[in-house]
């Protein structure tokens, strides 16, 4: 479990914006407040043939700028008030980037790793009929997310379209390519955070060649952030998962190789760290990419990197920001620098619209001409208004939504 709760995190972040935005108690109201919430009763038989109910949910924060977009989560420890500061923040992600898009999130309170293929299966259509009333490609567009991948999306996706009588693969994103998906989706969030991370380091007057960079989890967003920050010339000294850290390494393909081979990342030669100790590594830039609240006001004072990039969704409580602001440290914030994966999945939704589908490469220059130009925003705006980066990665974001709010106007 979280030390302190996302959603109070996610309702700071969003109260400071507010002010310093100069918004209204109403504005405050409408933006507070998510404006679809469900939660579903998702029952399944186990291989065994006992029924297990679990607790679903969806949640859509926002529609104001277009169909709500985000992450299926399976995790134990998933509830609502999570999904609903998981889902404001996929809102301010989506407008920082100027995507037409509002934020959503759900997912079932389960552990993946418990389930068999056919249960995964069964508990993702399940699920995915249960909440059938409020998705599809113009209303609300899921994607995989923590204890989620392509085929769970492929599940959703048949699910849907054996209701809708025909084929709709827009009503996901992170689906097999051969089902609609698009090519750089898989590495897409990694790709965005070293993208940040490259940024970051010529604003602080770094050389990324040879820059020294510890990444905190080596699932979806930690182990693709690791390749693309060594394809981009950065060292990576240090990586870690659930069960600790190691440095001393040769390269990330050799993690990857001894973790397909082993289950674990303990390549021989390495020197053992724990989670902690690689938060507190002498580096230029550190990668939390594991779950949330990771840098708290009792880690933050021990790191040592000049950079922090938010590979993970609220990695940093408030209090831990505050440290980190005090010692000067650049913070990227989460919605700006693990943006690269709702980004590519507006390109996958785009591709399936239009059933013209892009090269990697078309992929790749797109994500980074989208997400460069959000990094050169914020970088102004957070120089215009002497604010940290994530302060004006709020202000941007925040302020774009309330735009769109005041523009549509109130019904009736």
């Amino acid at each position: 479990m979280t030390t302190e709760s996302a959603l109070d995190t996610a309702l700071s972040q969003l109260k400071q914006a507010v002010s310093q935005l100069g918004l209204s108690e109403n504005d405050w109201q409408t933006l507070s407040t998510p404006r679809r919430v469900l939660e579903v009763a998702v029952p399944l038989r186990r291989d065994n043939g006992n029924v297990e109910m679990y607790r679903g949910y969806r949640v859509q924060y926002s529609t104001t700028r277009g169909p709500s977009k985000g992450g299926v989560r399976f995790h134990p420890d998933i509830d609502m008030n999570e999904t609903v500061a998981l889902a404001m923040l996929m809102t301010w992600k989506c407008a920082l980037t100027n995507l037409p898009y509002g934020g959503a999130k759900g997912g079932i309170a389960v552990d993946a790793g418990s389930l068999s293929l056919a249960e995964n299966e069964r508990l993702t259509r399940r699920y995915t009929s249960e909440i059938l009333p409020i998705i599809g490609p113009e209303r609300d567009i899921p994607a995989p997310d923590v204890g989620t991948d392509e085929r769970n999306m492929a599940w959703m996706m048949d699910t849907y379209s054996v209701n809708a009588g025909f084929s709709v693969p827009g009503v996901v994103t992170g689906k097999p390519i051969v089902l609609g998906g698009s090519l750089g989706r898989t590495s897409a969030t990694g790709d965005g955070v070293a993208i940040s991370a490259r940024e970051a380091l010529r604003v602080r007057g770094i050389n990324p060649q040879g820059a020294t960079v510890a990444i905190q989890g080596f699932g979806k967003v930690g182990y693709w952030a690791a390749v693309a920050c060594e394809q981009m010339g950065m060292k990576v000294v240090a990586v870690s998962d659930v069960h600790g850290g190691i440095t001393g390494f040769s390269s990330i393909a050799a993690v990857w190789d001894h973790f397909k081979a082993n289950g674990n990342i303990n390549v021989p030669g390495s020197e053992k760290l724990t989670n902690d100790e690689l938060l507190h590594l002498k580096v230029d830039v550190l990668v939390p990419a594991a779950l949330a609240d990771s840098i708290t006001e009792k880690s933050a004072g021990g790191i040592q990197a000049k950079i922090v990039v938010e590979g993970a969704n609220a990695p940093t409580t408030p209090g831990g920001d505050a440290i980190l602001k005090e010692n000067n440290i650049l913070v990227v914030p989460d919605i700006l620098a693990n943006a690269g994966g709702v980004i590519v999945s507006y390109f996958e939704w785009v591709q399936d619209k239009q059933n013209y589908f892009w090269t990697a490469d078309e992929v790749k220059q797109n994500l980074n001409e989208i997400l460069m130009k959000s990094v050169r925003e914020v970088e102004a705006m957070s120089e215009a208004k002497n604010v940290t980066w994530r302060e004006a990665a709020m202000m941007l974001g925040v302020g774009r939504v309330a735009e769109a709010h005041k523009l549509r106007g109130l019904y009736p």
